[in-house]
């Protein structure tokens, strides 16, 4: 199953790379990891989206709240939460394809945010499947790069992750 965890850590060098071999040294995968300040400027938000059973996930939560620099863990996915993730797709825009990659972009609710005499670069933002869709959707042979975020979320209503 598939889990979005939330923590508050405090901002400072190696905090990072302690959660993360935290997760190597128990063989887990991360499949995507976000990390920036908070609006307070001491602490930062993490947010790693990792595949396994609903025991595996409390073992790594329980190991997480062990670490100094954590402050606070959530399982965000156990409730109703909101999650997005930004992609910025280099595409080749020549001749008819160029038309067709305006028309997708405005399918999909993105937006070009570079233009050559060749290539476009469209923004989008919405959950990895939206994103997924897109990929899946254009001619593949005219991607020339693509750069992915990581998924971000936040829990729905009165939940919220603070100290």
């Amino acid at each position: 199953m598939r889990h979005v965890i939330s923590l508050l850590i405090e901002n400072e060098a190696g905090a990072l790379s302690r959660v993360s071999g935290l997760f190597s040294a128990r063989a887990y995968n991360i499949e995507s990891l976000t990390v920036a300040p908070t609006e307070d400027p001491s602490m930062s938000r993490m947010t790693i989206v990792s595949v396994g059973s609903d025991d595996i996930i409390e073992q790594i939560t329980k190991q997480l709240n062990k670490l100094i620099e954590v402050v606070k863990v959530v399982d965000i996915s156990e409730a109703a939460h909101i999650e997005r993730e930004l992609m910025l797709v280099k595409v080749r825009a020549t001749g008819k394809d160029r038309e067709e990659m305006k028309r997708m972009s405005d399918i999909f609710r993105g937006r070009i945010i570079d233009v050559t005499e060749s290539t476009y670069v469209i923004e989008l933002t919405g959950n990895t499947a939206k994103l997924d869709s897109f990929i899946e959707a254009i001619d593949r042979s005219l991607i020339l790069e693509t750069v992915r975020t990581g998924v971000c979320g936040i829990g729905r209503g009165d939940r919220v992750l603070k100290v």
